[in-house]
């Protein structure tokens, strides 16, 4: 990284001087938000896995409606008040969330109410949403846009880092201080970030940027809503995004339907999910340096967007041959991998091809009605599925016609998106 005239270490990183500083913190901050939320999302995946399979697809429903009525309130505060003010309000607010959700497991140990699983699975699902959107408001506040090219990468390896830290904490300590306490550990580390807020405010001085991503308010998520629903392109990107979430919560619920039949002990599946979520992020990290860009470049976008639903066309048929909780939950793990690997940088590309305008609010609206909405519709279809008494591979057969529907979408996503590149 050139820091003098004759630096070597980093030609391919543009860092100035007076920059190093702020990059620390805003490095040291992500890493925080990120390891605070997977150090604790073990735990929620405790929780759910606690659940019977019909009350967690429920839940689903229950963090759509949360998140819908959230975030316009979030967004009328945000552009209301200062993000100085903001932010330290809502950290704080979290931190004292996650003391009062340890006190209430510490009272009951040895089991989890059905009333505290069910709460503390749908914080969790909302609560790493604003911490991360509040992050980037705050970075593109802090950093012009021609800082934001040269260092979002370096700030991104923070939370990517981060994300490695809190699982590999989480499986460690869950052994030795108890699940019902992991919430203080992430306490503590959304505590490191607020510091390393101020330091970052103390470092960087005024704000240099007002922000080119505000958060969403309900008329700009309506206004999203219409472009996707006008646009035959952005309706081809919700539609893969409903039936990536449709078919992806079969993996989900099967897997929690055998963590709670298989694992007894909750310290176990804490340290089971904790294990799982470290293997997925050291591999999507490998995936991420290594082989996303060779791969986009060698096969394109097409393949790229079809490699998550053809894994998940297999693991199907695979879980439906092999119903354990090792096969189901490797499968899962290959499925996220290739999600955070491939499919989500291919979507990202995506929207290169989109007017900013209608960028911003068109992936707003998908980003959160969409997404948990298809959330919310895969846990009404399974518990429907589940009402019915049938099958593990009655359920596969019903789940494969959305999973081969979602194929042919993301082909025909990559073909679209290939047409208005070409077009300019």
């Amino acid at each position: 990284m050139t820091v003098t005239g004759d630096g070597q270490a980093a030609k391919a990183i543009d860092i100035k001087p007076e920059e190093w500083l702020s990059l620390v913190w805003s490095f040291a901050m992500f890493f925080a938000v990120l390891a605070s939320y997977f150090t604790v999302r073990p735990v929620r995946e405790m929780m759910g896995a606690s659940l019977g399979k019909g009350e967690l697809g429920q839940l689903f429903t229950v963090v759509f409606l949360v998140m819908v009525a959230l975030i316009p309130l979030f967004g009328y505060v945000a552009t209301r008040f200062h993000r100085r003010h903001v932010l330290p309000a809502v950290y704080g607010f979290f931190i004292a969330n996650l003391v009062v959700f340890a006190v209430a497991m510490n009272a009951t140990p040895g089991t989890v109410p059905g009333w505290l699983a069910a709460t503390f699975f749908v914080w969790v699902s909302v609560y790493n949403l604003f911490v991360v959107s509040l992050f980037w408001s705050l970075m593109s506040d802090r950093w012009s846009s021609e800082e934001g090219k040269r260092l979002f990468g370096v700030i991104s390896a923070g939370g990517t880092t981060g994300a490695l830290a809190g699982p590999l904490i989480a499986g460690q300590l869950a052994g030795i201080i108890g699940t019902a306490n992991l919430p203080l550990v992430s306490a503590a580390f959304l505590g490191l970030a607020l510091v390393a807020s101020f330091q970052l405010s103390a470092a960087s001085g005024e704000p240099k940027s007002q922000g080119e991503k505000p958060p969403a308010t309900l008329a700009q998520i309506i206004e999203g809503a219409t472009h996707v629903l006008r646009s035959p392109y952005l309706g081809r990107i919700a539609l893969v995004i409903l039936l990536a979430n449709l078919v992806s919560t079969f993996f989900y619920l099967e897997q929690s339907r055998l963590v709670k039949a298989t694992i007894a002990d909750k310290t176990a599946q804490v340290e089971f999910f904790a294990s799982r979520d470290l293997i997925v992020s050291v591999v999507t990290a490998a995936v991420q340096l290594l082989g996303t860009a060779a791969i986009l470049k060698r096969f394109g976008l097409t393949a790229a967007l079809a490699a998550l639903p053809a894994v998940c066309i297999a693991g199907l048929l695979v879980i439906g041959t092999v119903p354990t909780l090792a096969v189901v939950s490797g499968v899962m793990a290959f499925e996220r991998i290739c999600a955070f690997g491939l499919a989500g940088p291919a979507m990202r590309v995506l929207y290169t091809v989109v007017a900013p305008d209608e960028k911003y609010k068109a992936q707003n609206f998908i980003d959160t009605v969409v997404y948990r909405g298809g959330d919310a519709l895969s846990g009404w279809m399974f518990a429907a599925f589940g009402a019915l008494a049938l099958s593990p591979w009655m359920m596969i057969a019903l789940t494969m016609p959305f999973a081969v529907a979602w194929l042919w979408s993301c082909m025909g996503l990559g073909a679209m998106q290939e047409e208005r590149a070409k077009a300019g």
